[in-house]
This record gives C-alpha cells, structure tokens and sequence, in this order.
C-alpha cells in the first residue's frame, strides 16, 4: 500500500510561466503570385514584426522568450528552447514541449526533422538517457524510461505502438493525472532501443496532401516519455516524471488547401480541437474562475496538465514568411503572445510505501522462544487446552455437588420451623446464622454459566419484566411493519398511475408515431437535429453520436437507456416531453 504526498521544492510552491518560442521557416525559392516578398522578419532574439493589414505602412511588434529566424539550426533550437527543462523530469515533474503553428510552416521538421537534421524529439530523448546515465551509481536511486506514442485523429485516440487499437478512453484518477486505460507502455534503456519502436510507429501516424504541403499531418501526435526513479534504501519513496512531446496537426483555410470529402472532415476535427484550444487559453488568462473547457476536445484535455496544470512547458510557435501565409501567420503570433501569460504550477509527485508494523506474537510463543514449528506449537496449544477443560469439569462436579447439600439442608430446617409453627411450640433449636451465601472460588471466576440460587421474590419478578419489555417490542415491530407495507403500496400505486396519467389520454397510433419520429432522428440525425429533442443538450447529443458510432443504429427507442448518463427516470421524462411536444405541433 502505497501513500502520495506533494512535494516542493524548497518547501514554498513554485510557479512557472509557460516559455514561448517563434521559429520563421525560410522564405520559398518559387516566388509568390505578386512578388511581395515576406510579410514578417525578426528583429533580435527576442523581437520581430509583421505588416499591419489594415496599414500597410505600419508593423505590429512581438516580444517572446526567444525568436528563431530563418538560419536558425536544429540544435540551436533544441538547446535554447528545450533542453532547459528537462532536468525537472528525473526529479519527479512533469515537462511539455509542442509545436503550434498552421499548415505548411514546418512543425513536423521541428519536432522530428530527418536523419541530417534530427529534431526536437530524437535530441530530447537522447539527452533524457545521457542526464540518467550522468548521475551517480552512489546517490541511492535507480532510474527505469518508459515510452507511449498516441495520435488524435477525428477526435479519436489511436495507439501508434499498436495500429489496430480502437479509440481509447481519457479518463482522470483522484491525483488530477490524466490517463489513457490500455495504452502501450514500452521501457526502453537506450537511444537505438527507443529508435526500433519509434521510427516505425511515426509511418502508422495519418498524413496526406494537399495543396499547401505534399505531406500533410492529418492528427496530433503525442510522445510520452516517462522516467520513474525508485529509491535503494527504505522507504523505498518512487518518484515520477513525465515528457509530453506534441506535434499538432495545423489550422487550415479549406479554401486554399482545396480540401473535400475525407479531408474537409479531417481539417474540421482539427480546426474544432485547435479552436477549443484556443478557448483554454483565454479562460485561463481571463483572470476569473470562469470554467477552463478542457474537457470540450481530446487535445486539450491531454494538453491539461501543459496549459495551468503542473508541467514546466515550451510552445514553440512555426510561422511562415509569405503573404499567402499572412492571416495564418498573424493569427498563430496572437495565439502565442496570448500563451506567454499562462502561468502552471509544478510540483513533484511521489509515492512512499507505508511501513509494516510488526505482528504483535501470543504469549505461547514468548514463553516458547518462538521456536518450534507450526505443527508442534498447534499440538502443545491442544494440550494445554485440554488439561484446563478436565480440571475445569472436575471443579464444577464438586461445587455442584456441593449445592445439592446445602439446598437438602435449607429445606429440612424450612419444614422443621414449619410444624413448629403449626403447633405453636418453639423450635428445638434456632437458626441464629446468616443465610448461606457460597463463596465463589478463583477457578470459577470464568464460568458465567454456573447455576444460583437466587432469593425468592427476585426469581418471581424477573419473568414479568422480561414479559413486559418483549410485549412493548412485539407491537412497535407490529406498527412499524404495517406502516412500511402502507407506504409501498402508497409508492407502487402512485407509480403506476404516474404512468397512466398522461399515456391514457393520448391516442396509441399517435404514440406509435411519434416514437418512430424520435427514433428516426436518434439513428440518422446530425448533433443540431439531436440537440432539437426536449431535453438533449450538447454533451448528451455527443454521447448518442459516440453510441451509435461504437454500436450502430437504436433497433427500439428504449436502447437510448443505453447511453452513459440516461436513467430510467430520465428517460421517462424524455419520452413524455418530447411525445407530448410532437402531439401538440
């Protein structure tokens, strides 16, 4: 059994403000359509500035942790943006680092690069190994890396490790950590050991192209790296800390990506979890305790513990130079002077196991020594049991043998000073002596169900309060079980005719209808025509659009039972309202 305790450091909780970073993808060599040339460039590493659309002869300015221009290397980026903050994972925190940014403007060359020039990703994990292969043998604790890589494809959770996994559920334990129930979780020791399962789990991850780039990210995917340190010496304290790697798929114009079909479906999902990110980010610097909606799409609510949650995090923001790219680009730099401000709270999570007290021994095996075997100790307890039961029976024949002598003798002098009494002649002699009151010995301490005498009027008033008492709880049983079988029949009754009430007074056929109706709209309608039922809101519409995608079409209205949160109690008022509404149109 095993207790979690928040630590912090330097015992005072500490803040971290979300660290953001800008990277200009080189300008193309094929020239725009006007010949423009870019629309936005850097001014220092900290500083840039884009045309103003509604003045062309005015620029809007930019300040962020740091600004990457068009030479910037990999490794440049790597080391001033990223490796910072991996030294928090081996001491129990959690630490984030993801792309953001639209179509086109190089987030998956940021994150992955190529074999030349590896990445944000391959340089990260590389450097997590060569940190745990730095401490020292003697500081008292072993380090275990584990690995899960996830995508979100169509509000979907697809495990990359294992390609035919279903949609996987989020889910949330009492600590506030989110996590994924059946997600594969591989421990790998080294780089090359990370590198076999991470190249072939990226080709499972869906791209596609489209007019803006040949080799278009479909979904956010998601690396998770994780480094667990368990302590050598008793308590044996184990300490967590996670790596969130993300690549998110980018904004689109459908308009200029020409996108139909699957893929107008595909930048919809997107569009939708970017937006509802775009969301967090305002609640979050609102400054109220205004709801956070983290839970309005997949990526945000695996972004929670990222963005005001517990993680020390780095969004580097890709933009693009050309005036085709301009609205996109404006756009992300807003978003991202908007995430600066973000501020989360990280703090270190560990598990100590409780010590196990020690079992407290009977006193046979402390005057034994605690030697001897079990058999051994089991047949000496018989033993000595049986020798107490003997002594203990021969103690008890005597005393009852005793009893009946003195009971003969009381009653010889009762019957004597009887007929002395008759006759009106004094006794022979007198009985000057106290009643005779037997003394309990030691060894009849303990057995409470030795016979005694006890004086007449006691043994004749006990029976009648006993009488008495079981008389008076005889009738309250009586009352209390008439008035609940009242009650039940009073609660049947009134269900029963809560049914009849409003049904008998509509027409059958009529009810047949609109049932048909309801269930037709149930099985083929879109959220908007689900969310027009009385009493079906947004959340409960999903949740039947999420049913009928796992299980296919409602056979009968009454497998909306079926779906999470709908109880029998609802789903009579729903049935109710919406018949009743359907009638009166």
């Amino acid at each position: 059994m095993a207790t979690r305790v928040a630590v912090s450091d330097g015992g005072n909780k500490k803040t971290s403000r979300v660290r953001v970073a800008v990277r200009l993808r080189p300008y193309m060599n094929k020239e725009d359509e006007k010949s423009e040339g870019p629309c936005v460039r850097g001014l220092d590493s900290q500083n840039l500035e884009i045309i103003n659309w509604r003045n062309a002869t005015e620029t809007v300015k930019y300040h962020f942790d740091v600004f990457h221009g068009e030479q910037t290397t990999q490794q440049e980026v790597f080391l001033s943006s990223v490796k910072p903050i991996l030294p928090h994972i081996l001491n129990g925190q959690n630490a984030s680092v993801f792309a953001y940014g639209p179509t086109g403007a190089g987030k998956t060359h940021t994150m992955l690069g190529s074999s030349e020039q590896p990445g944000v990703i391959p340089r990260a994990v590389r450097e997590v190994f060569k940190l745990v292969k730095a401490k020292d043998e003697s500081d008292g604790w072993d380090y275990s890396i584990g690995m899960s890589y996830l995508e979100i494809y169509n509000e979907k959770v697809l495990d990359l490790l294992s390609p035919n996994s279903h949609d996987l559920p989020i889910r949330e334990d009492k600590d506030k950590n989110i996590l994924i129930p059946g997600l594969t979780h591989m421990n790998i020791t080294n780089f090359a050991d990370f590198d076999k399962h991470f190249v072939p789990a990226t080709l499972n991850r869906t791209t596609a192209s489209t007019k803006l780039n040949q080799r278009s990210s479909r979904s956010h995917a998601i690396l998770l790296i994780k480094v667990v340190r368990t302590q050598q010496q008793l308590p044996h304290r184990q300490q967590t800390g996670k790596l969130y790697l993300v690549d998110l798929a980018g904004s689109e114009d459908n308009r200029r990506t020409g996108n139909q079909g699957i893929r107008l479906k595909e930048s919809g999902a997107i569009n939708l979890s970017l937006f509802t990110l775009s969301k967090v980010v305002d609640s979050l610097n609102s400054g109220t305790s205004v709801r956070v909606p983290y839970r309005d799409s997949k990526l945000t609510r695996l972004l929670q513990d990222s963005l005001g949650g517990s993680a020390h995090s780095v969004m580097i923001t890709n933009i693009a130079p050309e005036y085709k790219y301009y609205f996109d680009t404006f756009s992300a730099l807003n978003f991202a002077a908007k995430s600066k401000l973000i501020v989360n709270k990280p703090f270190t999570r560990e598990t100590v196991a409780v010590p196990v007290l020690p079992v407290k021994r009977s006193r046979e095996e402390r005057e034994t020594g605690g030697s001897g075997t079990e058999p051994q100790k089991k047949k000496h307890k018989e033993e000595k049991k049986s020798e107490h039961d003997g002594s203990s029976l021969i103690i008890c024949l005597e005393l009852k043998e005793k009893q009946r002598e003195l009971e003969s003798k009381a009653m010889l002098f009762s019957q004597l000073a009887g007929e002395k009494s008759i006759t009106g002649q004094e006794p022979d002699f007198e009985n000057k002596t106290t009643a005779l009151r037997r003394k309990q010995s030691d060894a009849t301490k303990p057995n409470k169900q030795q016979a005694v005498v006890q004086p007449l009027q006691v043994s004749q008033r006990q029976p009648l309060q006993q009488l008495l008492v079981v008389k008076k709880q005889s009738v309250c049983v009586k009352k209390k079980e008439e008035t609940c079988s009242d009650l039940i029949e009073s609660l049947g009754g009134k269900e029963n005719n809560t049914k009849s009430a409003w049904e008998s007074q509509l027409d059958q056929s009529m009810v047949d209808q609109s049932k048909q109706k309801i269930l037709q709209i149930l099985n083929t309608g879109c959220l908007k025509e689900l969310k027009s039922l009385q009493q079906i809101g947004d959340k409960k519409a999903k949740l039947i659009l999420g049913w009928r995608e796992i299980h296919g079409h409602f056979t009968k209205v009454e497998d909306l039972i079926q779906v999470e949160g709908m109880t029998e109690k609802r789903f009579s008022s729903f049935m109710k309202a919406n018949i009743v509404s359907a009638m009166g149109k």
